[in-house]
């Protein structure tokens, strides 16, 4: 993303420095998994009928909507973003990807040890 970096190296490089808050991590614990449920939904929907759309879509935005709140915790502000497709891009990866690797990886644990 930066300097030739992929988006998904850049951003996990980042990552750590701007989820350091045990507030914000508490959020992003709990909304993560309702983020990737209300997308669940939203894709499901033509399969199962239109009415999970909305709910799937309320779920999204409740999410990173709370996220957003949580980040204002943070020392370290997220990077401005660069366009409507960059929003997209890095908000489905940090939720599918980067996220879930922090906590597999052990990231979360350290910051969570190492917040006050």
């Amino acid at each position: 993303m930066r300097d030739g970096e992929s988006l998904l190296t850049w951003q996990y490089r980042l990552y750590p420095d701007a989820h350091r808050d045990r507030g914000n991590l508490i959020i992003h614990a709990v909304t993560q998994p309702l983020f990737v449920a209300g997308l669940a939904a939203a894709v499901a929907s033509p399969l199962v009928g239109l009415w999970p759309l909305a709910g799937g879509i309320a779920a999204m935005v409740l999410a990173l909507a709370l996220q957003g709140r949580g980040h204002r915790r943070e020392q370290t502000p997220p990077a401005p973003f660069r366009g409507p497709g960059d929003v997209v891009a890095r908000l489905v990866v940090e939720q599918l990807v980067t996220f879930p690797r922090y906590v597999l990886s052990g990231g979360l644990a350290r910051a969570w040890r190492a917040a006050k």
